[in-house]
């Protein structure tokens, strides 16, 4: 079904199969998402709902330490985003090397061959991020409109693009394996109670808004291919989405970047310094 729908140029990574990515059925999925995609919505709301329900549970009661379960569930996170990275990173590497720029963010053979695997594990993953949140409310930790908004709209996009197979999906995957790689290991060290230097978190947050930056390089570029009537694997429907997508993102975690290392902070006395962190922690 969906391997009719390539263009007659495509040509598909070709690299070592694992035994899983073998089994996969690209086309079986892609059937079942055409149907139910519009779930992501019915998941957003309840994330939501679940959101406000457990700050309100929690607004009496002391905060839950799990320890164990973050390091678990980061951890898993970060194993996970690796390997997609592993994976992903090399198709990307080749496509532009032997095909170009335009194909790269054009033409969606990475739904096919040995990356077809992690593009759908990439959408599944959005839902199962959601649980993010639930640590950050059951450990009474703030909870920035950036993190929910965007667990949101990064499920929603995900799950309707993979219906029309876009082309630049392969960079926003690529990309998003990658930072999460960092993101998720930083997590890992930190809930095991590790120390770690201001500048890794400056680094993240700076590889953040470099993914957005290049995200809206990607959106721009599919339309300029588009408008001179060439082939690309996106609707314009779908690049407004992204781009205004991607412009809130770059906004948000610029204003994230700049509150966090660059505004400067009233100075605390010591006294005071100790008792915030105490109702902190």
């Amino acid at each position: 079904m969906a391997a009719a729908a390539l263009n007659n140029n495509t040509a598909v990574y070709a690299a070592e199969m694992l035994p899983f990515e073998k089994s996969f059925d690209p086309d079986a999925f892609l059937t079942w998402i055409v149907r139910h995609w519009t779930l992501s919505f019915v998941y957003a709301a309840v994330y939501v709902m679940a959101i406000f329900a457990g700050r309100y549970y929690m607004a009496e009661r002391r905060r839950f330490e799990l320890r164990l379960p973050l390091i678990l569930w980061s951890g898993f996170l970060a194993v996970f985003s690796i390997a997609g990275a592993v994976r992903t990173v090399p198709e990307l590497v080749y496509n532009l090397r032997v095909y170009g720029w335009d194909y790269s963010v054009c033409n969606p053979s990475y739904f096919y061959g040995p990356t077809a695997f992690w593009a759908y594990t990439f959408v599944i993953s959005k839902a199962y991020e959601l649980g993010d949140t639930l640590f950050i409310v059951l450990r009474k930790q703030p909870l920035i409109f950036l993190h929910w908004y965007h667990h949101i709209s990064v499920m929603i996009y995900v799950w309707y693009s993979y219906t029309d197979h876009t082309g630049p999906g392969r960079w926003f995957m690529v990309m998003n394996y990658t930072v999460h790689s960092f993101m998720y290991t930083y997590y890992t060290v930190r809930a095991l109670h590790f120390r770690t230097p201001r500048w890794v978190s400056v680094f993240i947050t700076s590889i953040q808004i470099l993914q957005m930056i290049m995200g809206i390089v990607v959106n721009l570029s599919t339309y300029v291919v588009k408008s001179q009537g060439r082939y690309c694997q996106q609707s314009y429907e779908n690049m407004r989405y992204s781009l205004t997508m991607y412009m809130s993102y770059f906004c948000l975690f610029a204003y994230f970047f700049y509150s966090s290392y660059i505004k400067s902070k009233p100075k605390v006395s010591p006294a005071s310094k100790k008792t915030v962190i105490g109702k902190v922690e």
